[in-house]
Parts: structure tokens; sequence; C-alpha cells
């Protein structure tokens, strides 16, 4: 049943991302279909944004297409998992940032910018989000569905019960900072989101909109909630007994949207910046500083969670018997202490070598 709901669902993630890549294809060879005004923004700006947004949402049909196949059982982990982490944070803070500014529009009576009409259509915008809409529910949907598939024995186990691994101190030193930043700067934007302008230039303040203050919100929701997850998991002891996946995901989610969409964000305009001196891309004031700050903790908690995935993994593969390990010689057998019976469960778990 799990294997028909993955197909199903990365089969429809594919499809969500379909008109979506039609409407930037078109926009690049020249068809400015739904475009009202043609002028606010530089030829050559407008077709290099339109090709990088077209290959990363192609980067993504084609994940979701892995995903559904055999092969993608075997696929090396990392191959799936950071641009599965990059479309968590975009997608996530995406939605529930449009989806929040939305209804606070609707309930307020704000003006949604969305609606307006003054450089895209209304409808580009119902295409445009609307798939993001189904994409993100069937493409996340799919991966945590191929993740309990893969990984499963590792998301389920208490964190207790996680094997101590040989960088686990160094992890700390790292993540802690880490999970410290994250909570600065969600109370930042969470600050920005209820109204201040604390070190929010003038002509900012004035551009702001019910949907960049709800974005705010969800950002920094999303950044605590990624602080929340990081000491759960460098400091187990504090709820023992959680299963690895709720803190896992907080991390995950957290980490991905301010790396995606502060951090990511912050280098593009960045080198926008720096290719074209006359222009001030680059926010001024606190907004900039966070952003690069964003940069910084999404960095870091991808190297280090890399490195401790990696060797939870290699530590389940390399109890005797399991898959990549050479056999123990017949004649060698010892007598099973304590600890085997509680090593076969890691065994089982691993089902390849592939899963590092």
């Amino acid at each position: 049943m799990d294997t028909r709901r993955l197909t199903l669902l990365g089969r429809l993630a594919v499809v969500a991302c379909v008109p979506y890549l039609a409407l930037k294809l078109l926009w690049v060879l020249g068809f400015d279909i739904g475009v009202v005004d043609n002028h606010r923004i530089g030829r050559a700006a407008w077709v290099t944004a339109n090709v990088v947004t077209f290959l990363l949402d192609a980067v993504a049909a084609v994940v979701a297409h892995t995903l559904t196949r055999p092969a993608g059982r075997r696929t090396p982990a990392w191959l799936l998992a950071f641009p599965l982490w990059m479309a968590s944070g975009l997608l996530i803070p995406l939605m529930t940032g449009l989806a929040g500014g939305s209804v606070t529009a609707l309930v307020t009576g704000a003006r949604n910018p969305l609606s307006a009409g003054d450089f895209l259509a209304p409808w580009v915008f119902g295409v445009v989000y609307g798939g993001f809409a189904v994409e993100a529910v069937t493409l996340l949907g799919a991966f945590a569905l191929y993740a309990h598939q893969r990984w499963g024995g590792l998301l389920r186990r208490p964190l207790h019960a996680l094997p101590d691994t040989g960088t686990r101190a160094m992890q700390r030193i790292f993540l802690l900072p880490a999970a410290v930043l994250l909570a600065a700067l969600g109370t930042v934007h969470i600050i920005w989101g209820a109204g201040s302008t604390l070190g929010v230039t003038a002509p900012d303040v004035a551009a702001r909109t019910v949907i960049s203050s709800a974005s705010d919100w969800a950002a920094g929701l999303l950044s605590l909630a990624g602080a929340a997850g990081l000491l759960l998991l460098v400091l187990p002891g504090l709820l023992p007994r959680l299963r690895v996946r709720t803190p896992l995901v907080l991390a995950w989610s957290g980490s991905a949207a301010a790396f995606a969409c502060g951090g990511c964000l912050w280098l593009g305009q960045a080198v926008a910046d720096g290719l074209s001196p006359g222009a001030s891309a680059v926010p001024e004031g606190l907004p900039g500083l966070v952003g690069a700050l964003e940069l910084c903790a999404g960095l870091t908690v991808l190297c280090a969670g890399a490195f401790a995935l990696c060797e939870l993994t290699a530590a389940a593969c390399s109890v005797p018997g399991a898959a990549g390990s050479p056999p123990a010689p017949a004649t060698a057998r010892a007598p099973e202490s304590d600890a085997t019976p509680a090593s076969r469960p890691a065994a089982r778990e691993c089902a390849t070598a592939d899963d590092r």
C-alpha cells in the first residue's frame, strides 16, 4: 500500500510541475503571456531569473520521478536528500506565508498584492501558486513515505537509542550555536511580522504587505521549530523517549527554510549587486545581516547533519551480517553476549550500503 501511495504521490508531483515549467519556458522564449508590465525588470534579469527557476522546478520533477522508481532505493542518499531539503525550504515557508497572508487579507479587507494585476495577471498567480501547493503536498508526502521505507528503523528509534558516533561532541560544538542563532533569527522575523520596523529602512517599510508580514511569521516560527529540533537531536537527554523523526522533521524544515528562503535569497541579491555595481540589490541594515546569518546557519546544519547521518548509517552497517559487511567465519563463532541481540535490529534496519 505504501509503495502504491508513493508512486501516486510522485506522479502527481511531476504533473504539478508541468504548468509552471511550461509558463517559464514561454517567458524565456519571449512569449510574455500573463505579463502586464514588461518594463519593470530588464530583459537579461528577467530571462536569467526564469531560467534559474525553470531549472529548480525541473530538478524537483526529476526527483519526484526518481522516488517512484525501484532504482530510487539504490540512489545515493545525498542525490535525493539535498534537493528535497532545498524543496522543503522553498515550498513550506512559501505556502504557509501565502496562505496566512491571503486569509488575513480576506478577513481584514487589506490589499492583497497577488490580485492587484500591476505586474502579472491574477490568473498567473493562481497557476503558479496552485501548482506549488499541489507540489508541496505530493512531493514532500512522497519523500516522507520514501524515507520511512528506506530509513524507517532509524526514524522510529527513541532519541536515547541513537548510537554514539565519533564526532558527536564536535557536532554539538557547531550545532548548539546554530540552534541559538536560528532562535534569534526566528525571533527577529516574528517581531517584523508583528509590525515592528526594527532595523528596516523606510522604503522597505513602505513596501510591506499582508503577504510579506505573513511570510515573516512563517519564517520566524520555522526557525524557532528548527532550533528546538536541533537542541533535541544534539541533547537527546532532554526528551529521551521521543522518536527521532519528530525533532528531525523540525530541524530539517527550520534549517531548510532559513537557508533556502533567507540565505540563498540574500546570496542571489549579493551576486546581482556584484554584477551590477550601480544597483542596490542587497537589503540594507538588519535585514541584510539576517540574510547573511541565515546562510551561515543553514550551511552549518547542512554539513553537520550530513556527517551525522552518514555516521549513523555506517554504525548500523558495520554490524556483522549487515549488508556490505563481510560475514564472520564459521569456525570463529563466538558465544552470544548481551550486546548481540541488541545489535540485530540495527542489522535488519540497514538494507543496503547505499543508504549512506
